[in-house]
């Protein structure tokens, strides 16, 4: 059997079992935007998160003015890092009044003890929060990312520490990596996985699958980066968008069947590219979401056929 019709029956043989709890209601004839646990934790999350990229360098009056928006829509799910610039800074004010009936999540890139505590009280103070609903090891890229962080004197300790004063609840990682993304699973109990899970990465680099089926193993929860991307910016081409290095799907049509796509793997929610507009349209289709048909998944295999991957393991 060919990889692309192996990996589309996985798909299809999964799919029915794995969205059941997980449709779209109802009310008055008005959609209303899912929840869905975060693994093990029993966390209800809003199926689409807003990524702190979002605000950052945006004037704090617009930003208060659309996190109360996406509040209002029904999300609960918010992810910064102290890499993105000033995001936190901006995002702590706009998200203080909904704090207590939010779900935040932070990041650090620090992988040895030494320097975390600095940074985790930085992050603290700019989100105007005593406490983080979700700490997660940032762009883990390598075996020796995952041996350092893991190992002794490595930021875990700290972070373990961290969690038994409170000011973290529950721990997880990013990865780009399928290699680092396994190794880490393997060697340590996480909360959560944030993880690329894309139609063109699954179905033309079989980048996703190995992972997501660990994730599932273990009962964790998995938060999806790069729903809506479509491909790599190549040389000498424009960067369409300032807060993304990557070429985003544009289309409608397709934004929709690849978002869906992301939203049936057993994921608990997806953060849409960091552009305001991407938000905003991740939000209005995932108040509808419906699982993919055959045809449609067949039309998406489609539009994904030679396109170069963001992330791949062949």
């Amino acid at each position: 059997m060919e990889r692309r019709q192996f990996l589309k029956k996985c798909f299809v043989g999964g799919a029915t079992l794995s969205i059941l709890p997980y449709l779209n209601c109802q009310k008055a004839g008005k959609s209303i935007l899912a929840k869905r646990k975060l693994g093990r934790t029993g966390e209800m999350l809003s199926i689409i998160g807003f990524g702190g990229i979002v605000v950052r360098d945006v004037e704090q009056k617009k930003a208060n003015d659309a996190v109360a928006r996406a509040v209002e829509r029904g999300i609960n799910y918010f992810d910064v890092a102290p890499s993105y610039g000033n995001a936190e800074e901006i995002l702590g004010p706009a998200l203080k009044p909904y704090r207590k009936n939010s779900f935040l999540a932070c990041k650090t890139q620090e992988r040895k003890k030494d320097g975390a505590e600095k940074e985790l009280h930085e992050s603290l103070n700019k989100l105007e929060t005593d406490y983080l609903d979700l700490y997660q090891l940032h762009a883990i890229s390598n075996v020796g990312d995952v041996e350092t962080a893991l190992g002794s004197g490595g930021v875990m300790e700290f972070i373990l520490k961290a969690k038994q004063e409170g000011k973290i609840r529950y721990v997880g990682f990013s990865a780009h990596s399928e290699e680092a993304a396994l190794l880490a699973m393997e060697n340590f109990d996480f909360d959560s996985i944030l993880y690329p899970i894309n139609f063109v990465c699954w179905y033309e680099g079989n980048f996703g699958p190995s992972v997501v089926a660990k994730a599932k193993e273990k009962n964790m929860g998995i938060l999806a980066l790069k729903a809506m991307a479509h491909t790599n910016i190549t040389e000498g081409q424009v960067k369409p968008y300032d807060k993304l290095w990557y070429i985003p799907i544009e289309d409608p049509a397709t934004a929709r069947l690849a978002l869906c796509f992301t939203l049936s793997q057993g994921t608990t929610a997806a953060i849409p590219p960091g552009e305001e507009k991407f938000f905003w349209q991740a939000l209005d289709i995932a108040e509808k979401y419906q699982s993919l048909t055959e045809a449609e998944l067949e039309q998406l295999s489609h539009i994904a056929t030679g396109v170069k991957p963001l992330f791949s393991n062949i």
